[in-house]
């Protein structure tokens, strides 16, 4: 039960641990600048914060912590438990106080910020200068005071001499102090002014009393003398003295400087001597000065030098020099002083002594020139004096090597191409010439290295190729070198396409193979194409070196019959075409063979067919019929008597012949139709194997009993029988 009472009690006492803490929020903070957020200077400002809380439990009063910033710089913080307003006072503002002010406060671990206001403030104290003494002599120190009454912040003064600036001090009061000297006699008036830095700006001051101070000069002067001073030739000794004039025992120490231009020649305390050999170059002001803290004298002279001798120049003839050429330098001083020198004093020597030139005369040196660059001086002597020429450096030229002639691109007959002209070697400018056959057609000079010499022709023939030459030279006292013949493929334009089919179109039947042959005159490789005129896609594409291709169709059918084209192109890029050939794919022999014996048959089962039919109709008429006589003659009309005495004596019967009937006769009637059959007498008067002898019988097919007659004409001759009617 202890442990179990322990750790209800220690949760009852957290609850209300828990419960006591006071729940609140910050509704607002605000931050005012009294009496108004400009205001000039000595006014007394007010910051003031104020934090809206509201508080929702809790009797015990907050602990705040308010915190004032200044341009983002902390200037003042405060933790209280009141819930008064936080006031940040600035007696006496100063413009240093000038900046944006924002206020923060925390309470119980909340943070709020108010917005920021910024507070001006106009007016500086005018600055007071003070010196400590008014009068003084050169070098002497003199002490500068200026002061900035009760003006605040960072603060730079400055210090004036004359309205010119001598120097400034930055400092975090409003006072600073300088120490001045001068040089040279004479009144100088000094003033100073002040700047009150106020980020990002800063405000100037109006300048302090002007307060004069006479300064006295110092009679102790530098001397400087040059022996000789007029006169001086290149090779006389000079001798400079500086020293000082009314020198007086003083705390400060003096120093000397003997110089010419920024050439430092010697230094000392109260005497300075220098001895050297004059040089032209040495034409100039020499210079003594003194100094002594910061007074500083000087005194100066100046000195002109006679040339003894120019300075040499040295020549290189001829201008253009190649390797191995002979060549000639020259070294030559074009002014002396001749009252003192005569030219013949002067000695001249070439350097480096390994350059193999001999000289011929004063001056001059000859010799071969090097295969590669270099550089030569040469040196003038007279009366001790040396004087060096500039240096020289001699390149050697490169003779230009045998041109190769080429050609850019491709050649293509009667179009313009380029023809290169280049050499693997030689110095520029190099000058190239065309030639064809030995005659001067265009020349181009070539003075920079990534230039080409090309030319531009045109030909009208192949064989005009191998015609051409260059010419290169850069020597003009040697002849050009001659390149070889220009050796080129040249394109010959395509033309005279043509289209032949292989066999003749008369002999194009279905199975045979097809060649179409396409032809064209001109410069291979030669791309092909061939078409059916009906399809804008080549049926076949090839590239060959002949100027003949075919395309071959392997068992042609009905299919392949149309209208075919071919095209051509080569490395002139010009397309040729073909005439067009309509091509009909006739039947095979077979089939039409196989056609032909089909028909015919057929035709012959038709005929089988009739044949069989028309007897098979002729015996069941032969079965059905019954045997008729020719009618008596008063049962005919008179016309028929009357035909019928006058006609011989004929005997008619019905018979069925085997043999297909005759087609010259008229076809036998059917049905009840009546059908005669004409037999002869023997012409000898033979009995009928029939016993039918001058007797017609008459069977009429009517279904009713035939009424039969029998008559016996005599018959004297052959005869043909009537043909029967109807």
């Amino acid at each position: 039960m202890g442990p179990l009472l322990l750790l209800t009690s220690t949760l009852l006492c957290s609850w209300r641990m828990v419960d006591a803490q006071p729940s609140f929020t910050i509704r607002d903070i605000t931050l005012a600048i009294e009496p108004s957020t400009d205001v000039s200077r000595d006014t007394n400002v007010t910051v003031r914060c104020q934090a809206a809380v509201v508080s929702s439990s809790g009797q015990e009063a907050l602990s705040r912590t308010y915190t004032i910033y200044k341009d983002s710089t902390m200037v003042y913080t405060k933790t209280t438990s009141s819930s008064e307003d936080l006031l940040y006072p600035l007696p006496e503002a100063r413009v240093s106080n000038t900046g944006k002010y924002r206020c923060n406060i925390d309470i119980e671990g909340k943070k709020m910020q108010s917005g920021a206001k910024k507070l001006t403030v106009t007016g500086l104290a005018a600055p007071v200068l003070h010196l400590n003494k008014g009068e003084f002599s050169e070098g002497e120190e003199v002490t500068a005071t200026c002061t900035a009454p009760e003006e605040t912040g960072s603060i730079i003064f400055y210090f004036y001499a004359d309205s010119k600036e001598l120097l400034e001090e930055r400092v975090n009061s409003d006072q600073a102090e300088a120490k001045l000297r001068f040089s040279g006699a004479g009144i100088r008036k000094i003033h100073c002014d002040y700047t009150v830095l106020i980020t990002p700006d800063s405000i100037k001051s109006k300048e302090s009393n002007s307060m004069s101070v006479s300064v006295k000069e110092l009679f102790i002067t530098p001397v400087l003398e040059i022996i000789p001073q007029q006169n001086v030739y290149e090779g006389d000794q000079l001798g400079l003295s500086c020293t000082v004039r009314n020198f007086q025992r003083t705390s400060q120490s003096i120093s000397l400087y003997l110089s010419q231009g920024t050439q430092l020649l010697s230094i000392g305390t109260t005497k300075v001597n220098h001895s050297m050999v004059a040089l032209a170059k040495d034409s100039g002001e020499f210079e003594c000065r003194l100094e002594m803290g910061n007074v500083v004298k000087v005194a100066t002279k100046a000195v002109s030098v006679t040339e003894l001798f120019s300075v040499p120049t040295l020549t290189v003839s001829p201008a253009e020099v190649f390797q191995g050429d002979d060549m000639k330098l020259t070294c030559r001083s074009e002014n002396f002083a001749s009252e003192i020198l005569r030219r013949g004093e002067v000695t001249y020597a070439i350097d480096p002594p390994e350059s193999r030139l001999i000289s011929s005369e004063a001056g001059v040196f000859s010799g071969r020139a090097l295969l590669y660059d270099f550089n030569y001086t040469c040196t003038a002597q007279a009366k001790g004096i040396v004087k060096r020429s500039k240096v020289l450096t001699v390149r050697p030229k490169v003779s230009v090597s045998q041109p190769k002639i080429s050609v850019l691109g491709k050649v293509i007959l009667g179009k313009p191409f380029q023809i290169l002209c280049q050499a693997d070697r030689g110095s520029l400018p190099i000058n190239y010439t065309l030639m064809k056959i030995y005659e001067n057609l265009n020349t181009t000079t070539v003075k920079l290295p990534y230039q080409q010499a090309l030319f531009s022709i045109i030909i009208q023939k192949p064989e005009e190729i191998t015609k051409f030459m260059c010419e290169a030279q850069n020597n003009r006292r040697k002849e050009g070198l001659l390149s070889k013949r220009l050796n080129a493929t040249v394109i010959v334009p395509l033309s005279g396409a043509t289209l032949t089919v292989v066999p003749d179109l008369a002999d194009i039947a279905e199975g045979v193979d097809l060649l179409l042959i396409c032809g064209i005159k001109g410069t291979p490789p030669v791309s092909f194409k061939w078409y059916r005129s009906d399809s804008v896609q080549p049926l076949f594409t090839t590239t060959s070196n002949e100027v003949t291709k075919h395309y071959n169709v392997t068992g042609v059918g009905s299919k392949h019959s149309g209208t075919y084209y071919c095209e051509a192109i080569n490395p002139a890029n010009n397309v040729v075409r073909s005439q067009s050939v309509t091509i009909e794919v006739r039947m095979a022999l077979w089939k039409k063979g196989l056609i032909v014996a089909s028909c015919l048959l057929l035709v012959t089962v038709l005929v089988l067919l009739f044949v069989l039919c028309f007897r098979a109709k002729r015996v069941r008429v032969d079965r059905s019929a019954s045997v008729w006589s020719e009618r008596p003659p008063n049962a005919a009309s008179d016309e028929e008597s009357s035909v019928a005495s006058n006609e011989p004596d004929v005997e008619y019967t019905e018979v069925v012949h085997p043999q297909p009937a005759d087609p010259a006769r008229v076809p036998l009637k059917k049905g009840t139709d009546t059908v005669y059959s004409e037999l002869q007498n023997s012409p000898h008067g033979a009995a009928d194997p029939h016993d039918y002898q001058g007797s017609v019988e008459y069977a009429e097919l009517n279904g009713e009993q035939p009424e039969i007659n029998h008559t016996h004409p005599e018959v004297n001759h052959h005869q043909d029988l009537p043909v029967p009617v109807d």
